[in-house]
Parts: structure tokens; C-alpha cells; sequence
């Protein structure tokens, strides 16, 4: 046999290998699909998840809104990835999940998604923007008789260096596709980063205010969405206040000029719901230094004393102390109703709606991950 027929028979052989092998993946492939296919089948026994960007308050003395939710992760998930998905900011979800590993939750783990709400104690005017939840509140104005609405959405907040002020303000001016003029402060600040910026920095995707941009009264500082979607929820900006691109839109074209804006820093939320008063509690920012300890004792004495809690019928010796000293020592951004002596964190937990691992129904994210940053930059980002 010569060296050309040898050759002709080890292709032969070799293309009768990969034929066997290629049925064999498909018979893999196959056994795969349907094993993917039962697991999702199985998957959509539960409720398909409600949108968590807008609810309707039911009558003046409700102060909670939303529902607590858990699903299940999947083995490409990541927290960031889940938070978006139901409109949660980066330290949202990983304060409600403090065990879980936020780059490898690992699949069939148990993310708790905590979509429920306790308006912040604030007029309920225009946007209210709450620091230390690292969200936003919007209150659009509605006819006579119909029920009040909120949409609610997270945020990206201003580094310690930059801090996002507090206060009242309104909303200025918009600009959709907008340019970026960083301030001079700003440019000395990344040339001495080795990043020089250009005086004008045009609309386009790498533009850190992303596609719109509401300008506040206060020079210099805008609610906008960014380049880069999952810095939301974390202390990332230069002062301004960041939200996902799907998100600007709706606020951009929902709010029009002139719109009161508030921001307050309430790291603990006290309200009213069905007859229970609910403690949200969400970790202080580093350079809070308020004695937590003490304002969250006057604030509970304060919403028992108020003539809500006589209209809701509880009373100080309803209080479960062992929840309010778990808020205390772990926040955890989840609302607790603090009026159920016999309640513990767990079987609160078991309560929560199991829903599927999917975008709301009537979400606008299509999943696109334009501007994701990597893993070290988002940690750099929750560790300032």
C-alpha cells in the first residue's frame, strides 16, 4: 500500500470517527434539550413575576407597596445579572442574600428578590431619591379620583469623595443624546489617573450620561443613565444619580421640567401595611455617622405613637424585638412587618411568592449587556 492510500484509508477512518462522534453528540444534545426542556416545563408551574417598577397606593395611609419574591438561579446567573432582571440596584440584592457568592450563585441556589417596598418618609411629590436604599421614587401627578401611583427604579449614588447632596431641588432642563462636559474638577481628577478626558465628550456609547439626561437646579448634577448599567445600586458617580438605560427612558419621558426633586438619606423605612407596621432597613453609608441605634428606637416610639398606628390597631407590646435586632445588627433591604411577635426571619422568608427566573411581563430590557463591567471593576466600585 502506498503512502497515498494509506493516507486515503486513515482520512476514511478519521471521517468515520467524527460521523460516530457527531452522532453521539447529537444523541447528547438531544437527551440535553429534553432534560432543559422538562426542567423549564417544571420551572413555569410557578407565576410568572409582576413588573416591580410601578404600583398603585392604595389610600393615603398605606406606606409599603410590592411583594417579596424568591427564585431560583440558573448556572449563568450572576447577582448583578438577577438584579437587573427585576430592577434591583448591585447592593439591593446583596444585602438581601448576604450568603450567597454574588459571581457564582451556583445553580438552583435561593435568591431572594426584595421588590417590596417602604415609601420613604418624604412628600409624596415629584421624585423623592433615597441615598442610603440607592433609589429612586417618582410620584406622577394623577387626575381627581384616580389612585396615586409610584414608579420606583435604582440608582447609582456619588462617591464618598463626590457625595450626592441632600435636599430639595426640581428638575431644570432635559436633553435627550446628550454631550458630557466634565467639569474641571473631574478632568484634573482623571489626568492624575492617567485617563485624560476631552473638554466635550460626544453623545455615542461611550458616553458615561448614556442616551438622556434630566438636569437638576443644582449646578452640575443630573439624573441620567450611563455606559456602564451594572455601577446601579453601587457609589460610582461623580455626585450625579445613574440609572439603567431601559430605566432614563420612561423617567425621561415621564417627568416634565420643573418637577420637584427631593434627596434624603433613610437607611431605615418605617410603614404601614395591612395593619402591620414593616421595617425596611438598608445598610448606612460609610460616612453616615448618625447614631443608628438610637434614631431607629425613636422612629419605631415615633410611628407606634402616630395617629396611623391607631387607625391600623397595633400597639407596642406587638413588636418583634428579636426581627428589629436582626434588622439592626444585618440589614438585609428586605421589609419585615416588626408587628408580628411570632414571626422569624426564616419563616418570613418561606412566605415570600416563589416566582420564575424571567423578566417581568411587561419589562422593556431586551438583556442587552452593552457597557457590562468586569468583576474587579464592580468590587473595586462596592468597596469604596
Amino acid at each position: 500500500m502506498n503512502r497515498f492510500q494509506t493516507s486515503s484509508v486513515s482520512q476514511y477512518r478519521y471521517l468515520i470517527i467524527v460521523m460516530i462522534s457527531l452522532l453521539l453528540l447529537s444523541g447528547c444534545q438531544s437527551f440535553s434539550f429534553r432534560s432543559a426542556d422538562s426542567s423549564v416545563k417544571n420551572n413555569r408551574t410557578l407565576p410568572i413575576p409582576l413588573a416591580k417598577h410601578e404600583f398603585t397606593i392604595n389610600g393615603p395611609h398605606d406606606e409599603v407597596v410590592g411583594a417579596l419574591q424568591v427564585i431560583t438561579a440558573n448556572s449563568e446567573d450572576t447577582l448583578s445579572d438577577i438584579a437587573r432582571r427585576f430592577n434591583l440596584g448591585y447592593e439591593e440584592i446583596v444585602a438581601a442574600n448576604p450568603n450567597v457568592d454574588p459571581w457564582l450563585p451556583g445553580e438552583g441556589t435561593q435568591i431572594v428578590i426584595p421588590t417590596q417596598f417602604v415609601l420613604p418618609d418624604a412628600p409624596r411629590q415629584g421624585i423623592v431619591i433615597n441615598l442610603a436604599a440607592m433609589r429612586l421614587f417618582y410620584y406622577p401627578q394623577t387626575k381627581n379620583g384616580e389612585p396615586q401611583r409610584v414608579i420606583t427604579h435604582p440608582v447609582g449614588i456619588g462617591r464618598v469623595e463626590w457625595k450626592t447632596p441632600e435636599g430639595a431641588t426640581k428638575v431644570a432642563a432635559k436633553k435627550e443624546n446628550p454631550s458630557w462636559i466634565p467639569t474641571p474638577a473631574i478632568r484634573k481628577e482623571h489626568a492624575a489617573n492617567g485617563d485624560p478626558l476631552p473638554a466635550v465628550v460626544p453623545p455615542g456609547p461611550d458616553n458615561p450620561m448614556g442616551t438622556h439626561v434630566l438636569k437638576l437646579a443644582w449646578p452640575s448634577y443630573a439624573i441620567h443613565g450611563t455606559d456602564k448599567p451594572p455601577s446601579i445600586g453601587l457609589r460610582g458617580s461623580h455626585g450625579c444619580l445613574r440609572m439603567y438605560p431601559e430605566d432614563i427612558i420612561g423617567i425621561y419621558h415621564g417627568v416634565p421640567v420643573g418637577t420637584p426633586v427631593r434627596v434624603v438619606n433613610q437607611p431605615w423605612l418605617l410603614g404601614w401595611r395591612n395593619r402591620h407596621l414593616y421595617l425596611q432597613a438598608y445598610p448606612t453609608l460609610e460616612d453616615d455617622k448618625r447614631n443608628h441605634q438610637k434614631l431607629v428606637k425613636t422612629a419605631i416610639n415615633t410611628a407606634l405613637a402616630s395617629p396611623k398606628a391607631k387607625l391600623n390597631a397595633k400597639s407596642k407590646g406587638n413588636l418583634n424585638t428579636v426581627l428589629i435586632s436582626e434588622a439592626t445588627k444585618i440589614p438585609r433591604a428586605i421589609a419585615m412587618p416588626i408587628t408580628q411577635s411570632e414571626l422569624s426571619l426564616l419563616s418570613y422568608l418561606d412566605r415570600a411568592t416563589r416566582v420564575q427566573n424571567v423578566l417581568p411581563f411587561n419589562a422593556t430590557w431586551d438583556g442587552d449587556m452593552k457597557g457590562q463591567l468586569t468583576a474587579v471593576e464592580v468590587m473595586d466600585m462596592a468597596n469604596r
